[in-house]
């Protein structure tokens, strides 16, 4: 048996290795794919790799899994919006840089549409994520970005960032600590305030200290 590396190939790769199997076997839109077992044997990673992989390519309407049958190809040409962001997102390597750069606008247009609506900035949802931050003494990144764009009531908006999101590098699901306390509390607190500039000033020194974490 085949040891396998979770950690060994970053999430992009597995997913490009998945689509690369799928045309070099000529897997077409109802055929079955290989059990998470034999894509994890295969492709010498983890399940729980492949699984996550597998989960995104479902969000992005690539693949279906039907309970108690399997998982399998499906049509997604069909859907023209999955169909635009998987040509970007399946691209190497300039994909990533894309994806970044789109999930930025995304989460500074929720920002500045919060700011500029009075009804948004006063939902109790800022009050709340400001005492988990003090009580808990850190919250869920992705926690504050989620409610920001389901505050801004674009359900296409929330549907294209979580696409994005699942194939960013920024490890949303970790918690924040420390400096980082300070920079999201004044982010919500400028919020609160309808400050854009000081809010989106905040956004960008929150995206550069997680930046600088993960290079060092």
């Amino acid at each position: 048996m085949q040891n396998t590396k979770p950690s060994s190939k970053m999430f992009l790769d597995i997913v490009g290795e998945l689509r690369l199997m799928i045309k070099a076997e000529g897997i077409k839109a109802g055929d079955k794919l290989p059990s998470e077992r034999v894509l994890a044997e295969r492709l010498q990673v983890g399940r729980s790799t492949v699984r996550e992989a597998l989960r995104s390519l479902e969000l992005l309407g690539l693949i279906e899994t039907r309970r108690g049958e399997g998982t399998y190809l499906a049509d997604f040409k069909k859907h023209q919006l999955v169909e635009v962001l998987s040509t970007f997102i399946m691209q190497q390597p300039k994909s990533a840089l894309d994806v970044t750069d789109t999930r930025a606008i995304h989460e500074k247009a929720a920002i500045q549409t919060i700011c500029e609506d009075e009804q948004k900035r006063s939902l109790p949802v800022w009050e709340g994520l400001l005492m988990k931050l003090d009580e808990d003494g850190g919250i869920f990144r992705e926690d504050v970005i989620r409610e920001m764009i389901i505050a801004t009531d674009n359900r296409l908006s929330l549907k294209i960032w979580f696409i994005l999101k699942r194939y960013s590098k920024v490890p949303f699901e970790q918690m924040t600590d420390g400096t980082e306390n300070d920079i999201v509390r004044a982010l919500l607190m400028h919020l609160m305030d309808g400050s854009v500039t000081e809010a989106l000033n905040a956004y960008d020194r929150w995206i550069e200290h997680i930046k600088g974490e993960n290079e060092e």
